[in-house]
C-alpha cells in the first residue's frame, strides 16, 4: 500500500511550478524588479528558491511512492527508478535543443549546431538527484535499522564532503569564486566545453555534475521530511515538528554560511541548508493552513481557496506544464514578420511572444507607470494565466501526466 496523496504537496509543488513558469518567462531580460532576478552570485533572492524547493517536493514525493516501489522484487524496482531518470534526463536535452532549426543571417531556416547542444539544465538535474536519492533511500530501507538517521547522515557526508572538495581543489583563498571553483575543470573534462552553459559570459554549468551532489542532499531533506509526516496523523504536533526542523536547519545554515556563503550558482551546502529550511517552513504553514485553518467542510478559508486551487491545478501536472512553458517559446519564435528597420538599416522581426510584450503588456503597464520593469512583469503574469487557464482545464478532465 502506498502513503495517501497529501494535499499540501501538490499546493506546494504547484506554486513551486508557477512561480519557475513567471520567473522564466519575463518580457525583457534587461528590465526585471531585483526579486525576480537571480543573485549575480553570492547571495540569495526569492527566485534562487524556486528549483530547491522544486528539488525537495520531488524528495518529498518520493516519500509516497517508495513503500509500493520498495515492495516490487529489487530488478523492477530499479528498471522503474532507471526509466523514469532516463526519460526526465531526455525531456531535459529535448528542451536544449528546441525548437532543432534557427533563422540564419540570410533569413533561412538551417538546422542548430549540434556541437553546442548544453547536455544538463533543470530536468536533467531532477533526473540525476531523483535517481540517486532513490538510490539512497532503498538501502536506507533495505540495510539499516533506522532509515531516518541513514539518510540525514548520507546527506551530512554529501554536504560535507562538497565543501571539503571545494577548499581543497578550489583556487587558494578563493574556491567559491566563478574563476575559482573547482567544479566547472570537472564538468569540462566530463561533458565538454562546448556542452557547457555560457550565460556567466564563460563555460560554466550551474546545473552541471560537479555541483549536483550537494543537489542530491536537498532531494534527500524533502524525503525525510516527507517520511516523518507519513509515519502519523498530520497533527498540530506534526505540523510543530516540522516547523522546529525548519528552524535548526536555518540555524546551521546561517552558522555554515560564515565559511560557505549562500550560492545557488554552485549549489553550495550552506544554500541546501536555508533553502531546505525555508521549503520545510513553507510546507509547515501549508499542513497548518489545509489541515487545521480549514472550514468544516474540509476546504480552506474562503479567503484562501482561491490561491490554494490555482496552485493544486499546477501541482497535478508540474512536469507537463513545467516542458510545455519551455517549449512553447522556443517554437513560436520561428515565427516572425518584419517590425521595422534597425539603425544600421537591416530589417528588425518580431514574433507572437515579444509582440504581445510590446503591444499588449507595456500599454497595460503603462496605465500605471513607464518602468519597463512593470511592462516585464505584466507580460509574465499573462504568460502564468495562459498556463493556469490550460493547468484548470486538465484538471477539470482529470488529464495528468505521469512517467
Amino acid at each position: 500500500m502506498g502513503v495517501a496523496r497529501e494535499p499540501a504537496l501538490d499546493v506546494f509543488r504547484g506554486a513551486t511550478v508557477a512561480l519557475m513558469i513567471l520567473v522564466n518567462n519575463p518580457g525583457s531580460w534587461n528590465a526585471l524588479y531585483p526579486p525576480l532576478a537571480h543573485a549575480a552570485w553570492h547571495g540569495v533572492t526569492p527566485t534562487d528558491l524556486v528549483f530547491p524547493f522544486f528539488l525537495f517536493a520531488v524528495g518529498h514525493a518520493l516519500a509516497l511512492v517508495m513503500p509500493p516501489l520498495l515492495a516490487q522484487p529489487p530488478r523492477v524496482f530499479w528498471l522503474r527508478v532507471a526509466r523514469r531518470s532516463a526519460l526526465i534526463f531526455a525531456l531535459g536535452l529535448l528542451l536544449n535543443a528546441a525548437p532543432f532549426v534557427r533563422w540564419d543571417a540570410a533569413g533561412e531556416l538551417v538546422l542548430r549546431d549540434w556541437s553546442q547542444l548544453r547536455i544538463m539544465g533543470v530536468l536533467q538535474r531532477i533526473a540525476l538527484c531523483f535517481g540517486a536519492a532513490a538510490a539512497v533511500v532503498w538501502w536506507a530501507e533495505r540495510r539499516t535499522a533506522r532509515p531516518d538517521r541513514a539518510v540525514l547522515g548520507v546527506v551530512a557526508a554529501l554536504l560535507l564532503g562538497y565543501q571539503a572538495l571545494c577548499v581543497a581543489l578550489g583556487a587558494p583563498g578563493d574556491p567559491y569564486s566563478l574563476q575559482g571553483w573547482f567544479g566547472t575543470a570537472w564538468d569540462k573534462a566530463l561533458l565538454g566545453e562546448s556542452h557547457l552553459y555560457r550565460g556567466e559570459g564563460l563555460p560554466f554549468d550551474p546545473e552541471g555534475l560537479a555541483s549536483t551532489p550537494p543537489a542530491v542532499a536537498q532531494v534527500l531533506l524533502g524525503w525525510w521530511a516527507g517520511r516523518r509526516l507519513a509515519q502519523g496523523a498530520v497533527d498540530a504536533r506534526a505540523v510543530a515538528r516540522l516547523f522546529t526542523a525548519a528552524v535548526v536547519l536555518g540555524v546551521l545554515a546561517y552558522a555554515w554560511q560564515l565559511g560557505m556563503p549562500l550560492n545557488k550558482k554552485i549549489w553550495t551546502s550552506s544554500y541546501v541548508l536555508l533553502t531546505s529550511a525555508l521549503a520545510m517552513a513553507a510546507l509547515a504553514a501549508l499542513l497548518h493552513l489545509l489541515h487545521h485553518g480549514a472550514r468544516p467542510d474540509g476546504r480552506p478559508a474562503r479567503a484562501t481557496w482561491g490561491w490554494v486551487a490555482l496552485c493544486t491545478w499546477f501541482g497535478r501536472n508540474p512536469l507537463g506544464l513545467f516542458v510545455l512553458a519551455g517549449l512553447v517559446p522556443r517554437f513560436l519564435g520561428l515565427l516572425r514578420w518584419p517590425a521595422g528597420t534597425a539603425a544600421d538599416g537591416s530589417p528588425r522581426w518580431t514574433s507572437p511572444l515579444p509582440w504581445v510584450h510590446d503591444h499588449v503588456a507595456t500599454p497595460l503597464a503603462a496605465l500605471a507607470s513607464a518602468d519597463p520593469r512593470l511592462a516585464s512583469l505584466t507580460f509574465a503574469v499573462l504568460h502564468l494565466a495562459a498556463y493556469a487557464a490550460l493547468a484548470a482545464w486538465l484538471h477539470r478532465r482529470r488529464l495528468y501526466w505521469r512517467i
